[in-house]
């Protein structure tokens, strides 16, 4: 029997996406939805942009060997949100002088991938018209398990908007509260860096969360996760940002904070157009300190990014088990 995966996460060749403006393709569908770009039964998204001749680009990236984790610890310390426990783990005995572990924990306590069925449009749907039902079944048409198969993997661009922000002095931007990152401000940073996007890159944001939480005590670190909802900074709830991720054929985003958007939202949410709308995968809460501090010093902000979720049948989210290979 022929494998139905032999060619994912990525196919061989691009095909041609329509732009921002041509979306939704059918009226029907909710605002800005990709939904049929890649097929009624697409489980990809934006992944489809991690073509074959994409990675082997990518892979010319890595020339030093320097490898860079982009995970927190599961038991990260500084966000204790009540809804998202920390994990329980337990080593034990399985005979003398063996052990095994087993742990219970929310897969989004920490580094996490959101998957397609984490978020969808307020007006009901997930990724390309798939029900809530569906996915509480545990056998969701869009689980996470569709993109354990190659993994994500491709040329990773950081843009450390924490570092310009300090260089800059922006004493309006709080990385541990609500603060807006403007798509100009991510351009300058880019032009600074001397950053050229291209198709199939993996946006990866810096914005200092992750430092400013880690630099608090404990009661302050207990405020920030306790505050309902959560302020935190991100990029601007923008259509800009929209049609800028879009058009610039990005496939997948993540960030060191737990939204990738400014959170709550002002305006448009984010996360229901990108997971299910155009089937972007966010990261949140990614480790992006060490990466900061290489990236500056060797002065390259791209790098081959590798990333294998859970192969969790009908899974919402996983950890990210990413590195940044130089």
């Amino acid at each position: 029997m022929p494998d139905a995966h032999a060619d994912s996460p990525a196919k061989a060749t691009a095909v041609e996406v329509p732009t921002f403006h041509q979306l939704p393709l059918d009226p029907a569908h909710p605002p800005h939805a990709a939904w049929g770009v890649w097929g009624p039964a697409d489980q990809l998204g934006t992944l489809n942009h991690l073509t074959h001749d994409r990675v082997v680009a990518a892979a010319k990236e890595v020339c030093s060997g320097v490898r860079i984790s982009l995970n927190l610890p599961l038991k990260q310390s500084f966000l204790r949100p009540e809804f998202r426990p920390s994990p329980v783990h337990e080593v034990y005995s399985i005979g003398e002088n063996m052990h095994d572990d087993r742990i219970h924990f929310n897969t989004q306590t920490s580094s996490q991938w959101d998957g397609f069925g984490h978020c969808g449009y307020a007006t009901g749907p997930f990724y390309n018209g798939t029900t809530a039902d569906q996915i509480q079944s545990g056998r969701s048409p869009i689980g996470i398990e569709a993109w354990s198969t190659q993994g994500i993997v491709g040329r990773g661009v950081l843009i450390d908007f924490a570092a310009y922000a300090q260089k800059h002095n922006l004493t309006d931007y709080d990385a541990a509260a609500r603060s807006e990152i403007s798509l100009q401000q991510i351009h300058a940073v880019a032009r600074e860096c001397q950053i050229t996007f291209q198709p199939g890159d993996i946006l990866v944001l810096r914005t200092g969360f992750v430092e400013a939480c880690w630099s608090k005590s404990f009661d302050e670190q207990e405020v920030i996760s306790q505050q309902s909802p959560g302020q935190f900074p991100g990029v601007s709830n923008s259509t800009g940002i929209l049609e800028w991720l879009w058009d610039s054929q990005f496939a997948a985003v993540c960030s060191d904070n737990p939204s990738f958007e400014a959170w709550p939202p002002k305006g448009l949410k984010l996360h229901e157009v990108l997971l299910a709308g155009f089937g972007m995968p966010i990261g949140e809460l990614f480790d992006l300190e060490a990466l900061s501090a290489y990236c500056a010093s060797s002065k390259r902000y791209t790098f081959m990014l590798a990333s294998s979720p859970l192969n969790l049948e009908g899974g919402v989210a996983s950890p990210p088990n990413a590195l940044a290979i130089f």
